[in-house]
């Protein structure tokens, strides 16, 4: 399945199943999933990136595992909506991972998920290990949510 746009993601959705939030950094990969109403984000789980088929087929065991009908991932833009580097490592992930699991692919705006998050974990005074070790679920899951919310307002308008 290609890559989709929010409206076209959206219809190709069933009524109820949960969505994974993928954020795929150059080190690790953070994985969140919603409840089968998609109202909530949780973080999953933060993968350490090896070889793109493992880290796939552990994507995959969490999809099956928690019965996902669509796939969110993290597509860090520049500040001025440009695509940089960050962003072209995200599309070429998602490429792939739909080559893998034929599921609706949504790439989801994240600019600063990541910074808001470390923030926050710096606010509820988490040591720098701690954030190390849960960032990129969080973050995940921030972007995840950001995503639930947003199909949520687009269903109340009726769009």
């Amino acid at each position: 399945m290609p890559l989709l746009d929010l409206p076209d993601f959206t219809a190709a959705l069933p009524p109820r199943g949960a969505l994974i939030g993928i954020d795929p950094g150059s080190k690790r990969i953070g994985a969140a999933v919603s409840d089968p109403d998609r109202v909530i984000a949780s973080p999953v789980e933060q993968i350490a990136r090896t070889k793109f088929t493992e880290d796939a087929a552990r994507l995959v065991a969490i999809m099956e595992s928690r019965a996902v009908v669509g796939v969110v991932i993290g597509y860090p833009l520049n500040m001025d909506g440009t695509a940089g580097p960050a962003a072209q490592s995200a599309r070429a992930f998602a490429r792939n991972l739909a080559g893998v699991r034929d599921l609706p692919i949504l790439l989801w705006d994240e600019r600063l998920s990541t910074a808001a998050v470390t923030r926050t974990l710096i606010g509820a005074d988490a040591s720098r290990a701690r954030r190390g070790e849960v960032v990129d679920k969080v973050a995940a899951a921030y972007m995840l949510q950001g995503a639930l919310d947003r199909l949520k307002e687009d269903a109340l308008r009726g769009g």
